[in-house]
């Protein structure tokens, strides 16, 4: 397969697949270097009591999972100048285990609470941008082992969203009102891009995919946000992101994955991105043109997703 330059579907983002650059010789490896954690701030008993927002589990248990408060916030309902919200969402009492380890009625659990916190979160009428979002590993930008999760809320709604938004609405207006996403996961489930799929989720690879082994998960009826999922539809996205959270683990790699709301916009629909992160580096051709070089093929990716 040749190197091929892709647009990002209705986006004006593109991407170079190069598949012949896997080969190619490596004399510089970096090393992620973790150290065993002294006083770990997520277990059960070192949780700080005026950061904790909310347990959850079965009454007369100890707590599955709970929601604190970012102690260390770049944005706080406080600061006219930065004004929005930072939350954690701790995944497990027990430090040593991880996303993946978890079962399946846990990360319904999981999606529930993400579900739960954004409608809380979205009756602040000065919230205008809600993300959630998982970093796991170094590479992620994760800074704590125990397992957990974050979500970022603010009244200012990023430039690169509001933009794709943007075009979204030109899809629309071009081809009589459909929604893109719609359009593209009816297109990626027919082909030699996807992942899985059930009556009520789809996953693929993305056609022009930025990161080594990226995948999108969406629902197949067109949703807003998390909070509109049915328990159904939540029980078959945590099938599906156990299933390539699984997999992304397998190749030893530290990955993001997040989720995006937009308050006043009603139009979205709701998608949760998964980025692995290995070495795949941004550098110079990325940073300074934009576009992204990406040398596993998303078919590749889908393959091995599906294998």
């Amino acid at each position: 397969m040749k190197s091929e330059i892709r647009k990002a579907y209705f986006l004006n983002k593109y991407a170079i697949i190069t598949p012949g650059r896997e080969r190619r010789p490596r004399f510089i490896i970096e090393q992620s270097i973790e150290t065993a954690d002294e006083k770990c701030v997520f277990c059960p008993e070192n949780l700080e009591k005026n950061l904790l927002k909310k347990k959850y589990g079965r009454p007369g248990k100890s707590w599955q999972m709970a929601i604190l408060k970012n102690k260390y916030p770049s944005v706080t309902p406080e600061n006219s100048k930065a004004y929005g919200i930072q939350e954690v969402l701790v995944e497990t009492p027990r430090h040593h285990e991880q996303f993946t380890d978890l079962p399946l009625s846990k990360i319904e659990l999981y999606l529930k609470i993400l579900a739960d916190r954004l409608r809380i979160i979205s009756k602040n009428k000065r919230i205008e941008y809600i993300l959630q979002f998982k970093n796991d590993g170094s590479k992620a930008g994760a800074t704590v082992r125990h397992a957990h999760s974050q979500i970022f809320a603010t009244k200012l709604l990023p430039p690169d969203v509001r933009e794709e938004l943007e075009l979204a609405d030109r899809y629309r207006r071009e081809n009589n009102g459909a929604c893109p996403y719609c359009d593209i996961l009816k297109k990626e489930l027919g082909g030699k891009r996807k992942i899985l799929s059930d009556g009520l989720i789809g996953a693929f690879a993305p056609y022009a995919s930025e990161y080594h082994y990226e995948a999108w998960l969406l629902p197949k009826r067109h949703v807003d946000n998390i909070a509109q999922l049915t328990g159904r539809e939540i029980r078959s996205l945590a099938k599906a992101l156990k299933l390539v959270l699984a997999k992304v683990h397998g190749l030893h790699l530290a990955y993001n994955f997040f989720m995006h709301q937009v308050i006043s916009y009603p139009h979205q629909h709701f998608c949760v991105k998964v980025q692995p992160r290995d070495s795949n580096i941004w550098a110079g051709v990325e940073l300074g043109s934009g576009m992204v070089i990406n040398s596993v093929p998303p078919e590749k990716a889908a393959a091995y997703y599906r294998g």
